[in-house]
C-alpha cells in the first residue's frame, strides 16, 4: 500500500469522469498495461476508488494510469496531471512546456494551479531555468495556426457573461497588483483560476467564446507570472508566463502575446541574461506588429534596448530607443486594450533611465527618472522603482538629496508586497556606503536594512 495523502485525488476524478465507463474497465486496462511490461497486478474497481480517494500506489503503477489515460482521451496525461507522483523529474516539468495542441495546453494549465493551490514542493523555489524561454519561443513562431477553441467538454454551457467574469476579475487584479505588490495578490489570484476559471475551459463552448475565454485567462495567467516575478519567484513566474503565452496563441491574440513576450524578456535582464531578453524581444516585435499596435510595439524595442544595454552595448542601445521612439510617435487615437494602458510617455521614461543606468550614465539616468514620476495615480509599485532610480542616480552629485528622495520610496515599499521593490532598496543602499559617514545616510542605510531584513 502506498502512502494516503490527506485530500482526495481530485485531478484523477475529473479524468476518470472525462473517460466515461465503469470503474472496472479501467482497472482492466492499468492491469493489462502492467502484464504487457511483465507486472502481475491485481486492480479493481476498488483499486481506483482508493486512488481516488488518494492512495498513491508505488512506482511504476501511477506510469501506467497515466499511459491508458493517453489512449483513452487521446491526448497526452503525465502522472502528474493525474495527481500521482512518478518522481521528481515528472512532476519538475509541468507548466515548463509550451503545449503543441490545445487539450495538452488546458491540462499543463490547469494542473499548474491545482499544483499551485496545493502547494507541491516541487514549485517552492524552484530557479529560473536557461532553456525553457527561447523554447516556448520558438514554438510560438512556428505552431501553425490559426487555431479552433471551440469545446464540447462538460454539459456546462460556457457564454459572453463568464467571459465577461474574468475580464473584470483580471482588471481587479491588475489594478490591486500594481497598488500592493505581487505578494498580495498571487494567491488570489491562482485560486480564481484553479476554482473559478479552470471549469470553465472543460465546458461547452463555440469558437468565438472560446477565443474570448483563453484571451482573458491569458491576461489572468500573466498576471500570476507577474506578480510572480515580483516576489522574484523566477522558476514559478516562467511558468506561468509560458502558459500565458500557450493561452494567448490559442485566442489568436498576438497583441497579448507581445505583452507575455515583453514580460518574458523583462524578466530575462532582471536575472541576468540580456542575450535572452534581445531574442524574445526581437519574437516580442514580431508579435506586436501583427497586432498593429504601435504603443506596444514601442514597448518591445524598449525591452530590447534595455538587453542591449546590460550588455554594455551602446550603439545597439541606442538604435533600439530610437526604434521605440519613432514608434511611439506613430501611435493614433485607436483604443488600447486595458492591459496596455500602464505603457505611456512616464514608463518610457522609466525604461529609457533603467538603460542609461546600466551603461553607467548618472546624469541621464536622473533626467529621464525625474520625468518617469510624471506617471498616473495607482501605479504604486511604480513609483517605488521610479523613486529609487532617481536617488541612485543622484547618489555621486548630492547623497543627501538621494536619502531625501529614498525615503520616500522606502515609505511606498514598506505598504508594499514586492522583493523586487526590496531590492532596488538594497542596490541604493550599496550605492550609499561610501557616504556612510553621514549621519543620515548611515541612518537611511540602517532603515533600508531593518526593512529588507524583515521581509525575508
Amino acid at each position: 500500500m502506498g502512502r494516503r495523502p490527506k485530500q482526495p485525488n481530485r485531478q484523477l476524478d475529473e479524468l476518470v469522469e472525462e473517460v466515461g465507463g465503469p470503474r472496472k474497465a479501467l482497472a482492466r486496462r492499468v492491469v493489462e498495461r502492467g502484464r504487457a511490461v511483465g507486472m502481475t497486478l491485481s486492480y479493481d474497481h476498488t483499486s481506483v476508488g482508493r486512488w481516488l480517494a488518494g492512495e498513491q500506489p508505488h512506482p511504476p503503477v501511477p506510469e501506467l494510469i497515466a499511459e491508458v489515460l493517453t489512449e483513452l482521451l487521446g491526448r497526452k496525461v503525465t502522472p502528474a496531471m493525474a495527481g500521482m507522483t512518478a518522481g521528481a523529474d515528472a512532476a519538475a516539468d509541468i507548466g515548463l512546456e509550451f503545449s503543441l495542441s490545445l487539450s495538452e495546453a488546458v491540462a499543463a494549465a490547469t494542473t499548474l494551479w491545482r499544483s499551485d493551490v496545493e502547494q507541491r514542493r516541487f514549485l517552492l523555489d524552484t530557479s529560473y531555468a536557461v532553456a525553457v524561454y527561447p523554447a516556448a519561443s520558438m514554438r510560438w513562431l512556428t505552431l501553425p495556426g490559426p487555431e479552433h477553441p471551440a469545446s464540447i467538454g462538460s454539459s456546462r454551457r460556457i457564454g459572453q457573461t463568464d467571459v465577461d467574469a474574468v475580464r473584470t476579475m483580471a482588471t481587479a487584479f491588475r489594478d490591486l497588483d500594481n497598488k500592493v505588490g505581487g505578494g498580495k495578490v498571487r494567491s488570489t489570484i491562482v485560486q480564481y483560476l484553479h476554482s473559478s476559471v479552470a471549469p470553465l475551459l472543460r465546458g461547452s463552448y463555440p469558437e468565438h467564446i472560446g477565443r474570448q475565454l483563453f484571451g482573458s485567462t491569458a491576461e489572468l495567467v500573466r498576471l500570476a507570472g507577474w506578480a510572480a516575478y515580483d516576489q522574484e519567484d523566477h522558476g514559478l513566474a516562467q511558468r506561468y508566463l509560458i502558459q500565458a503565452l500557450r493561452l494567448a496563441r490559442a485566442a489568436c491574440d498576438a497583441g497579448l502575446s507581445a505583452e507575455i513576450l515583453a514580460a518574458m524578456s523583462h524578466q530575462a535582464t532582471y536575472v541576468g541574461r540580456p542575450g535572452d531578453a534581445i531574442d524574445l524581444a526581437r519574437v516580442a516585435q514580431i508579435a506586436a506588429r501583427g497586432a498593429r499596435l504601435a504603443e506596444l510595439e514601442s514597448e518591445c524595442h524598449m525591452v530590447e534596448a534595455h538587453g542591449h544595454a546590460a550588455r554594455q552595448d551602446r550603439a545597439s542601445c541606442t538604435s533600439s530607443l530610437t526604434a521605440a521612439e519613432r514608434a511611439f510617435e506613430q501611435a493614433g487615437s485607436a483604443r488600447q486594450p486595458d492591459w496596455l494602458t500602464y505603457f505611456d510617455s512616464a514608463y518610457m521614461s522609466a525604461k529609457v533611465a533603467h538603460c542609461f543606468r546600466e551603461l553607467g550614465d548618472h546624469k541621464r539616468t536622473a533626467h529621464f527618472a525625474a520625468q518617469s514620476l510624471n506617471m498616473s495615480g495607482g501605479y504604486q509599485r511604480g513609483r517605488a522603482f521610479n523613486l529609487t532610480l532617481l536617488a541612485s542616480a543622484t547618489v555621486p552629485t548630492d547623497p543627501r538629496e538621494a536619502v531625501r528622495i529614498g525615503r520616500d520610496a522606502l515609505d511606498i515599499a514598506a505598504d508594499l508586497a514586492s522583493r523586487r521593490s526590496l531590492s532596488y532598496l538594497r542596490d541604493l543602499r550599496y550605492r550609499l556606503q561610501s557616504f556612510n559617514g553621514l549621519g543620515e545616510v548611515a541612518e537611511f542605510r540602517q532603515e533600508v536594512l531593518e526593512l529588507t531584513t524583515r521581509r525575508d
